[in-house]
């Protein structure tokens, strides 16, 4: 197969960036460096659907390192560096991804990788899905890895029908990704988004965050660390419970969205704000989805209800609504940190893609003895990951003493 790419010409520019993510991931270089020589990835057929970013671009160079044959789509129509998809299209990896494409030709990337895989590495599951929607051979599947809380729950759904059709390791479940990637990649790279899209100041606004997982704790922190005011709308109980006591506001969003100057959603659901909430916003309020799909914003309400459109700054439309107000969507809905910005830094991207590596170095190494199931990243992995990282940024820890061993294995006192 040959590359889909944009602009060949942008491989130089591409392999700057990519030295710069290296070098600011010591994590995954530490671990490639380790596991070279023993090429065990050799031979393997790997299909990654992820954001082609400078982050990705170590991860992809690093399966090539430990011997695998890559072929590599985006995980988001408008995420993808077109140098870097250049650069790696330079090292002989088969990329097929472009920034701004249609969803036609989105998905046909997608098919092109999944043809003949033996692993398959996701973020969203929409390779996944796509395997599984359109190739009922798939003995020659090994596994596959998924990234992200919006492909897990896709991955677990096709588990739960009965549908799935090989392992795969929720890669987004390893302690180091979620606690890590998650709250501060997410947090801080979303608001990175929304800084370049709009340009305005974060002090004073008042911001609704739409779900309290890892994500929206993320995102609340550094939203409130930027001087806003900060409520929390949530369904669960328990996130909500949490959220008040970590000091945000807890409102229904139909009662959050008439305050709101900044609404982000990240939750993982479908029409989170739904028209009704969009009609009673403030005038000029602006709408931001920190989830991977374009689902969360209800767009199609937006789309029937304007009198008019205009794109009044890079990634930022203003909606004439019908009802005369105005408000702003960033990215067109879809997932503002990789739309409007470059994703999450590199230096916590390295323990979500060395999760990612080792997993699939684990499922390579256990081929035809994992269970056709959804597990999570095992414990020594994500052990690992963290010693590597303590290790890569200079932190040394304590060890339990012999005594202290033995206290813990003790029922007496």
């Amino acid at each position: 197969m040959s590359s889909k790419i944009s602009d060949p010409s942008l491989a130089e520019k591409g392999e700057l960036s990519y030295n710069w993510a290296y070098k600011h991931m010591p994590t995954l270089s530490k671990i490639i460096s380790r596991e070279e020589s023993k090429k065990p990835l050799s031979g393997r057929k790997i299909s990654v659907c992820l954001h082609v970013t400078k982050e990705t671009s170590v991860l992809i160079m690093g399966l090539i390192k430990l011997g695998a044959e890559v072929n590599l789509a985006g995980a988001n129509p408008l995420s993808t560096q077109d140098d870097i998809a250049a650069f790696l299209d330079s090292k002989g990896v088969n990329v097929f991804a472009w920034r701004g494409q249609t969803t036609n030709e989105y998905n046909d990337c997608i098919n092109d990788i999944i043809a003949n895989p033996e692993i398959i590495m996701d973020d969203g599951s929409d390779a996944h899905v796509a395997f599984h929607l359109k190739n009922n051979d798939s003995q020659h599947v090994l596994g596959g890895t998924e990234e992200t809380t919006t492909g897990v729950i896709r991955i677990k759904a096709l588990e739960k029908h009965g549908d799935l059709k090989y392992p795969v390791i929720a890669v987004n479940n390893a302690y180091t990704k979620h606690l890590f990637d998650n709250r501060y990649g997410t947090g801080q790279s979303t608001m990175d988004g929304i800084l370049r899209a709009t340009s305005l100041l974060m002090a004073g606004k008042t911001v609704v965050v739409s779900g309290y997982g890892w994500v929206g704790r993320g995102i609340a922190l550094r939203a409130r660390g930027l001087g806003s005011h900060v409520t929390v709308a949530e369904v669960d109980a328990l996130r909500a419970l949490e959220a008040h006591m970590d000091g945000f506001d807890v409102k229904p969003i139909s009662e959050a969205a008439k305050t709101g100057d900044i609404l982000i959603t990240a939750t993982g659901q479908t029409r989170v704000i739904r028209g009704e909430h969009i009609e009673e916003m403030k005038n000029g309020a602006i709408l931001v989805n920190a989830g991977h799909f374009d689902a969360e914003i209800d767009v199609k309400y937006l789309e029937g209800n304007h009198v008019s459109k205009q794109l009044v700054r890079p990634n930022t439309e203003e909606y004439a609504l019908k009802n005369g107000k105005h408000v702003y969507l960033i990215g067109e809905g879809r997932i503002a940190n990789l739309v409007a910005a470059e994703g999450h830094p590199p230096d916590v991207m390295m323990m979500s893609f060395s999760n990612q590596l080792l997993s699939a170095i684990y499922i390579s190494d256990n081929q035809n003895k994992l269970e056709t199931k959804v597990f999570n990243v095992p414990p020594e992995i994500d052990q690992d990951v963290s010693q590597s990282t303590l290790d890569a940024i200079g932190i040394s820890i304590d060890e339990p003493t012999e005594e202290q061993k033995k206290y813990v294995d003790s029922w007496e006192l």
